[in-house]
Parts: C-alpha cells; sequence; structure tokens
C-alpha cells in the first residue's frame, strides 16, 4: 500500500480548482437559454408592435397602442406619451396605469419643465433610479402618481421634437437597464414617425382643398332663381379633383348651370377641369342654343386642342315662360343623373331615354338634349360624382 496521498475525486478536483460542477454548468445552460428566449420573445413583441404602428389607424389609436406596448414590453406600472402642438407646448397625452382624463382634470396636461423638460432640451433618452433625488425633478403636480424609477426618451424626426414618451417603475423593481433604453427609444422612434406623417397629410390635405375651392366660381346671384353649391370631399386622401360647377345668366336670359368632372384627381386633371369649365362657359355666352348643341361644340373643341382627357358633365338652359313657369333644357354627357325634387320633397331622378357619352371619347358623339317642365319651387339637384 503506497504511503503516497490520493488525489481528489474528479467532482473535489473540480471544486478545489473553482471550476463549477456538472449541475452548476446545466443550471447555468438553461438560464442563458431562457434569457435567450426571454429576448427573442420582447423582439418579437416588439416587432408586433412597431408592424400594428403601420397598419391603417388613427394617429391617436397608434399613439395608444404605442404607450401600451411600452409598458407591456418593459413591465412597468405607468407609462405616458406626451404630444407637443405646433406652438410648442403639450397638447395630448395618452397614459397607463393612471387615468388621463383625471389627470388632466386635476393637474392640466405637462409642462416643459423637471426631468421632462430637459428631454426635450437634451434629445436623448433618459434613466433615473430615484426620481426625487434627481436635482432635475421639480416634484410632481396635483393627482400625479409617486414614481421611483422613470426611463424616458424623446419624440424626434431630424431636428422637431413631437413629445416624450416615458415609462416608471418596473413590477419587479429593477433599475432601468440599457436594453430598456434601447426598446423604448426604439418605439419613441415610431411614435414620431406617425405624428410627423399625421401633421404632413393634414398640411396636404388642407392645401389640396384650399386650392381646389380656388378653383371653384362664386356664383352669382340669379334671382328669382336660387342657385347653391356646396364642396364636400369624398375621400380623406388629399387629392386635388376634377370636380367643377359653374352657372350664369346668357345674353338671351336664360340661366346656364353645369356640373362636371375630369377624370383622375391629381395635378393635371384640376388646371384642365379650369380649362374645360372657361371654355364651356364661353361657348354657351357666344352662342346660345340647346345644351346638347353647346356640349358637342365643346367635345370638338378639345378635340382640335389634342385635349384627350374624357369628363362627364350635366348642363342645363333654364328659360322662363311667358306664362311664368320655368323649362328646364338638359343633356347629360356620362354623368350621374340629375334629381328633380318637387315642392313636396318628392325626388326624381331623370334619367333620359338617350344617355350620351363622356366627352373626350374618340370619335365624338352628339348630346341629346331632353326637355323637362318644372314645377314651383321644384329643384334640380346634380352631383360630381355619383
Amino acid at each position: 500500500m503506497s504511503d503516497e496521498p490520493r488525489g481528489p475525486r474528479p467532482r473535489e478536483a473540480a471544486d478545489a480548482g473553482g471550476g463549477r460542477g456538472p449541475d452548476e454548468s446545466v443550471e447555468q445552460l438553461n438560464a442563458q437559454v431562457r434569457q435567450l428566449a426571454l429576448g427573442q420573445d420582447r423582439l418579437r413583441r416588439l416587432l408586433d408592435a412597431v408592424v400594428a404602428i403601420t397598419a391603417d389607424m388613427e394617429t391617436s389609436a397608434v399613439l395608444e397602442h404605442i404607450v401600451a406596448a411600452a409598458s407591456d414590453l418593459l413591465a412597468v406600472r405607468y407609462g405616458a406619451l406626451a404630444v407637443l402642438g405646433e406652438g410648442g407646448e403639450f397638447v395630448d397625452l395618452f397614459t397607463v396605469g393612471v387615468d388621463a382624463e383625471r389627470l388632466r382634470a386635476e393637474s392640466g396636461l405637462p409642462q416643459r419643465h423637471g426631468l421632462l423638460g430637459s428631454l426635450l432640451t437634451d434629445r436623448r433618452p433618459l434613466r433615473v433610479d430615484d426620481v426625487l433625488a434627481d436635482p432635475r425633478s421639480v416634484g410632481y403636480p396635483a393627482g400625479h402618481p409617486v414614481m421611483t424609477t422613470l426611463l424616458g426618451a424623446p419624440l424626434t424626426v431630424r431636428d422637431t421634437v413631437y413629445g416624450t414618451l416615458y415609462v416608471a417603475d418596473k413590477e419587479d423593481g429593477t433599475p432601468f437597464s440599457a436594453d430598456d433604453e434601447a426598446l423604448l427609444a426604439a418605439l419613441a422612434s415610431a411614435a414620431s414617425v406617425s405624428i410627423e406623417n399625421s401633421r404632413l397629410y393634414a398640411r396636404l390635405k388642407r392645401a389640396a382643398e384650399q386650392f381646389q375651392r380656388r378653383m371653384l366660381p362664386v356664383l352669382p346671384d340669379l334671382a328669382p332663381l336660387r342657385v347653391q353649391a356646396r364642396y364636400q370631399p369624398a375621400s380623406e386622401l388629399p387629392r386635388l379633383g376634377g370636380d367643377w360647377y359653374d352657372a350664369v345668366v346668357l345674353p338671351d336670359g336664360a340661366v346656364f348651370v353645369v356640373v362636371g368632372d375630369v377624370t383622375g384627381h391629381d395635378v393635371e386633371a384640376a388646371p384642365l377641369m379650369g380649362q374645360i369649365r372657361n371654355m364651356l362657359r364661353a361657348l354657351a355666352f357666344d352662342r346660345c342654343g340647346p345644351p346638347g348643341q353647346v356640349v358637342d361644340r365643346l367635345d370638338r373643341a378639345l378635340g382640335m386642342y389634342g385635349e384627350t382627357t374624357a369628363a362627364t358633365l350635366v348642363m342645363g338652359r333654364i328659360e322662363r315662360g311667358a306664362d311664368g313657369g320655368y323649362a328646364l333644357h338638359w343633356t347629360n354627357a356620362g354623368h350621374p343623373p340629375p334629381l328633380l325634387v318637387t315642392a313636396d320633397g318628392t325626388a326624381h331622378s331623370l334619367a333620359p331615354a338617350q344617355h350620351g357619352i363622356p366627352i373626350g371619347v374618340d370619335p365624338p358623339c352628339p348630346a341629346p338634349t331632353t326637355p323637362t317642365r318644372c314645377l314651383r319651387r321644384a329643384r334640380w339637384c346634380c352631383s360630381p360624382t355619383a
């Protein structure tokens, strides 16, 4: 029997050397797998949130979704997204964990000072482990919950700040990490783009509507007849349309009225609409005659000038008879039929036996004229589109 001391068994050697045994290694590997799975789940949920943002939703719904996603992904008690107006003051607030309406009623919207003010000034994410101990903190307004930890990110696109996104107090009590900051910054970027797109869209829509309205005429006083027009965009899209209307007294005393629509809704349709409207007015004023003949002359004139865009219209000529009654002679070039509404409110669709085709179609086709007897207090109604 040897007197030399025996070496430690394999596990004892591992313990003596400061290593980990098989059980600990397996546990560590399992922990790493769980952490990886958690990270992948968080990434998937972040992607789901961003994809949902690109869906066809109102901006307010998008912002509510973003603050809810931030609160869920970061497992926090409180979340808020405050939106700046174009004047630089906060104009809207979306919250999780606190009633936004009650908070507004008790303390109003956020102000541009304190920690939120630093987000707007510094324009970079902010992590605070003790809110009240931070020298930038100015305390809480009435009705605001007390928070310990804070993570915030500004909503910026290029040089424009649109607001702030911030969360507070993780449910497990741990401070916010760099990974948390990166995730919140990603959601803040998505919110910023959503707000910017919404405002650009609103400006474009306003500009399109203003341009369209300026292309339409101011209707004259046609007493004893009354003429009214209402322009209401049928689409939420900011489009320049080819819709138009016009009314004018002709040299022989008859009243010329027209409603039309140039095909297309773009920068080409709007100016062409103006050309057709002015050309039709000149043709009707120059040589009084049945509406069908006037539209035929317009169609031929457009062909001579090389215009290939089609247009539909309803043109009417209202004449007063010796008995004081009115007769309406009208033609329809591929347009939705007008309505004749009698004094008792009954509406009659004026669908002619011979319906004309749109102008601008090659070869031109004659436009028929349809006579209609108008009773007193009757209304002739036309729409630019069906």
